[in-house]
């Protein structure tokens, strides 16, 4: 298949890759004899030795339980452990680290405010506001909060660009509009809502709103007091943070007034065999011994991110996604899906080719070192929606070049035209 050359890159596109791409160990391995092309950041980022050294300083140096010791290790923990803290707020500038709950995942942070503001303050009749895109740890929670409340969910339909509906979404807001939660990026379409307006009209209807920031708080600048939401949630493993942390922000007096999620130790003020008082934000919601080095390494994930600038970030994947879908567009028989305005589209592209299943491009891709993903990417009634069963997904960090985009666009093609010549 003959598919003619992109123009050569600008400059600035490799700048900041040819930067940083010595801070990640991972980048220099190679795969099937291929050097590694990591595509799915979606769903993982890779870690930078910063963050990698901060975990390990922290086990080598000062391991210990945090709060709980007025030995010099425990302070030390202690004091990164809450440190961290200090930077997520900052990052997202929020009002105070006290707003900042560590969560196992962005998962555990919604289910956090469904199962401790929801069933606390839901009732039957009472609406929640959805959308067809959403990731399903922004779905089944409050499916399964509906169905203990006997609240009702509505979902927002979409534009055939593949962008919300707000005309739609008006008319779903009413008197018994409680919440709505929405993704900021869609982790399939890659659309970049405009959650400000979202957040807005809600709030004129006296509902509260959550954003899912798990697609956006790695890939651009995110300020929670701006947008004005009541909730945030993402988790630390996409923005070059560990595995097994996530975060929940939220509105201080919000925050105060709900029931604490899980009991243990950590949480509580003081106990008694028979009731017990519970600690002030944000420890409230951090039941037993927290996720310390990962705590830790997050903080250096941010540390990490802020030297480089988000919005140096978005800039770079907005010219590598530019390049992507101006290449992928030229081969015969790819579908894309999403926005095709760059300005309301972030750094990742679904695709579907009609000669190859999703699982099978992947594997082929991946026989010549490119990683991508292949399946429903966790929007299953997303892909109902648009009428395939699963779809390819590429997504691009910071640390991917031009010339990574250009081997992969080049092995896509060859797999189409072997698949279509194969099956002709």
């Amino acid at each position: 298949m003959a598919v003619s050359p992109l123009s050569p890159p600008k400059a600035d596109v490799a700048d900041l890759a040819t930067q940083v791409r010595s801070d990640f160990p991972i980048l220099q391995r190679q795969v099937h004899g291929h050097p590694l092309i990591y595509f799915d950041n979606a769903a993982t980022s890779q870690k930078p030795l910063a963050v990698l050294q901060a975990m390990e300083h922290y086990y080598q140096h000062c391991n210990a339980n945090v709060h709980r010791g007025v030995h010099t290790l425990s302070n030390e923990a202690t004091d990164a452990y809450e440190g961290a803290r200090e930077k997520i707020a900052r990052f997202l500038n929020a009002p105070s680290p006290q707003q900042i709950i560590y969560t196992r995942n962005a998962s555990e942070a919604i289910n956090l405010v469904a199962y401790s503001w929801g069933l606390s303050s839901l009732s039957p009749g009472d609406e929640i506001i959805l959308s067809v895109m959403e990731h399903h740890s922004n779905l089944i929670p409050w499916q399964l909060v509906a169905q203990k409340t006997g609240a009702v969910l509505k979902f927002i339909q979409l534009t055939p660009e593949g962008e919300l509906d707000l005309e739609h979404y008006q008319s779903l807001l009413s008197d018994r509009t409680r919440l709505v939660a929405v993704v900021q990026v869609s982790n399939m379409l890659g659309s970049l809502n405009p959650v400000q307006e979202v957040i807005g009209w809600a709030h004129r209807y006296g509902a509260k709103v959550l954003l899912d920031a798990c697609q956006s708080v790695p890939h651009l600048p995110v300020d929670v007091q701006a947008l004005n939401c009541d909730w945030l949630a993402f988790s630390g493993h996409k923005m070059c943070g560990p595995t097994g942390i996530g975060v929940l922000y939220g509105k201080r007096n919000l925050l105060r007034a709900m029931p604490p999620f899980l009991g243990g130790g950590e949480m509580i003020a003081d106990v008694y065999l028979d009731h017990a008082t519970y600690a002030d934000i944000p420890h409230k919601f951090e039941a037993g011994t927290p996720a310390i080095a990962q705590a830790v390494g997050l903080g250096a994930a941010v540390d990490y991110l802020s030297e480089i600038g988000l919005e140096r970030v978005h800039a770079h994947e907005q010219r590598l996604i530019a390049r992507l879908l101006e290449g992928i567009q030229r081969i015969p028989g790819i579908t894309v899906y999403g926005p095709t305005d760059l300005t309301r589209r972030a750094g990742l592209v679904s695709f579907s080719a009609e000669a190859i299943h999703p699982h099978d491009l992947s594997t082929l891709l991946d026989d010549h070192g490119i990683a991508i993903r292949a399946g429903h990417h966790c929007t299953q009634p997303l892909h109902r929606y648009l009428r395939v069963q699963s779809t390819a997904r590429a997504s691009v960090y910071f640390y991917n070049t031009a010339a990574e985009v250009d081997r992969f666009l080049e092995v896509l093609a060859e797999a189409v035209e072997f698949f279509s010549v194969a099956l002709s």
